[in-house]
């Protein structure tokens, strides 16, 4: 059901580039649109994880370097019948993790030295659990593309806004829109783009969180260990963070009030944690 919710959001997200690409020069705006998209996606899926690894200044570790963190990635690896993939230590006093990578046989996780230094053992297996499911799923290919198809239709949405501005619509009528549907576009388009991929986002999290605790066998450590993140990312949140790739971290790595947790591409922790009782529950019954 997961899997069928994300097809459908993301065939809404194609739909959304072309009709903003529509708006902008019409046919010749949609041909447009698909390029940007896939220029944007081919670099998103060689690049995207060397990019964001060196943008969190995470170094790859051995496991002479950091026995507990390997250990745990390598043992659950076999566990979830994945290739092991290379592991990252991010030298930061937020707790938090991510995975990257275009496939599992390219895949990496990370997690910072704040993360190690709060969570037990179990509670560290339950959260490096959550981001191999992500690879397993092919999660972060999927984040990947949604992210750059949102942010062509948001560099759409501006190039929309000057040709508002200085009356391009007005010798467009057979090709593209005119000045009023340039300036519903400009503001209607990346708003959905938005919701859209927070939409995404938030589906593929509650689906990570169930595999991450069948894949370390206990959804109370994944639980416990949201909870404890929580808490903590608010306390210290991540000075470099950035919106773009706040969706790849377990828990969001941003600072923000009541409002801009409605817009976050992170479900409600509470939703999160009380899943994983939910699931702890039936198992014991």
């Amino acid at each position: 059901m997961n899997m069928l919710r994300t097809m459908l959001l993301m065939g809404l997200l194609t739909v959304l580039l072309l009709l903003a690409g529509g708006a902008m020069g019409g046919k010749s705006g949609m041909t447009t649109a698909l390029v940007i998209a896939g220029v944007m996606n081919f670099i998103s899926y060689w690049f995207s994880d060397k990019i964001v690894l060196a943008m969190y200044g995470a170094r790859e570790v051995s496991e002479a370097e950091s026995p507990q963190l390997f250990g745990i990635v390598r043992q659950l690896a076999l566990q979830g019948g994945l290739p092991m993939p290379k592991v990252y230590l991010m030298e930061s006093e937020t707790p938090n993790a991510f995975a990257t990578g275009r496939n599992p046989e390219h895949a990496a996780v990370a997690a910072t030295t704040g993360i190690i230094r709060i969570l037990t053992r179990e509670e560290l297996m339950g959260v490096m659990a959550h981001e191999l499911t992500h690879v397993r799923n092919r999660d972060i290919l999927i984040g990947s593309i949604a992210a750059t198809i949102a942010g062509a239709i948001t560099y759409l949405a501006h190039m929309a806004q000057w040709g508002a501005l200085f009356g391009g619509g007005r010798e467009r009528d057979e090709e593209g829109g005119g000045v009023l549907e340039l300036v519903v576009m400009a503001i209607v388009a990346p708003l959905a783009a938005m919701l859209i991929q927070m939409a995404i986002s938030r589906s593929r999290e509650y689906g990570a969180d169930k595999g991450g605790a069948e894949i370390s066998g206990n959804p109370l450590h994944l639980a416990n260990a949201l909870k404890k993140l929580e808490t903590a990312n608010r306390q210290i949140p991540m000075a470099q963070a950035t919106q773009a790739t706040a969706h790849m971290f377990i828990v969001s790595p941003l600072s923000g009030g009541a409002f801009s947790n409605l817009f976050s591409t992170h479900p409600p922790m509470a939703e999160r944690v009380r899943r994983l009782e939910a699931m702890a529950s039936g198992r014991r019954n």
